[in-house]
């Protein structure tokens, strides 16, 4: 009984002395302690303010929000990080300090092989982003498809086509390839090809087509392009013109609907100065012709 009161005794007074040595040990720290919550709250505080500043910044650098939302999470962490890194400093827990960094560096690492896709997509996003190849409601063809932007998010740039379907392209696809943007410069040219008669008057020909173009289109041609005709080739049953007229674009008229008065317009100018278009003219032989053609060759012959 004695024994089991004297172990009893013995476990009460070393747990005694290690609260005390504890209770010491945070006294002594404490200070530093404190210090450490006050630097990690004033990181905190600084990460909040830094965040609401960066998005509100990237929002209008950017055309979407997501990658404002992003950069702006990724400098919230980063200056945590930094406050949590002085604190425990300031602790005297440099070892983990270092081991958090080396840690930190490892897993950085292994996500970066396991999400290269995405890590490219990202970046290829970001980078767009800030060069601005386009924006909602440009058309752009790329990678093969050509359709107006509705959004571009940190992994894809979506299209719509003209037949109403959204096309999803990844960033990296579009980053890395040729983009022609139709709507970047506010203007698009259009170019009819119309034949006529050899015996045609060809400058005549230009300047009814120019004049043609210039009367039905004139409310939504480009004000600083003018309209052209030329004579640019020999076709084997009339002459070919080219007429070019530049249009604005995006503008009140459409690309298909300015080629539609466009054509529209020609062809009523022609007929009204009785300038011929010519269409191509074959002649078919069937077998029993021919023959009675070889026939009668062959007794003019004799």
């Amino acid at each position: 009984m004695n024994d089991t009161s004297a172990s009893f005794e013995d476990a009460y007074h070393i747990l005694i002395e290690k609260l005390a040595s504890w209770y010491e040990l945070l006294v002594a720290h404490l200070p530093n302690a404190v210090a450490a919550l006050v630097i990690f709250a004033i990181f905190f505080a600084l990460a909040s303010i830094g965040r609401r500043v960066t998005k509100r910044l990237f929002a209008r650098a950017f055309d979407t929000g997501a990658i404002a939302q992003l950069v702006s999470t990724i400098l919230k962490i980063l200056i945590l990080f930094l406050g949590l890194f002085i604190g425990l400093g300031v602790l005297g827990l440099q070892k983990t300090v270092l081991s958090l960094l080396a840690g930190a560096g490892i897993v950085g690492i292994a996500l970066g092989f396991a999400f290269q896709d995405l890590a490219e997509n990202l970046i290829a996003g970001i980078t767009m982003g800030i060069r601005k190849p386009f924006k909602n409601g440009d058309l752009i063809e790329t990678h093969g498809e050509l359709g107006h932007v509705e959004s571009l998010n940190l992994r894809n740039s979506i299209l719509v086509n003209f037949s109403g379907q959204r096309i999803i392209i990844p960033n990296k696809e579009v980053f890395q390839n040729k983009l022609i943007n139709y709507s970047q410069t506010g203007a698009r040219r259009i170019e009819l090809e119309v034949g006529v008669s050899f015996d045609s008057d060809l400058e005549a020909a230009a300047e009814v087509a120019k004049e043609a173009i210039r009367s039905r289109c004139g409310d939504w041609l480009h004000p600083h392009k003018d309209v052209e005709a030329f004579a640019i080739k020999f076709g084997e049953s009339s002459i070919h013109l080219t007429v070019r007229y530049w249009i604005k674009f995006p503008g009140s008229k459409s690309y298909f609907a300015a080629i539609h008065d466009g054509v529209t317009a020609i062809l009523a100018a022609y007929r009204e100065h009785d300038i011929e278009i010519p269409f191509p003219i074959r002649t078919l032989q069937t077998g029993d012709t021919l023959s009675l053609n070889i026939e009668k060759r062959e007794a003019a012959q004799a």
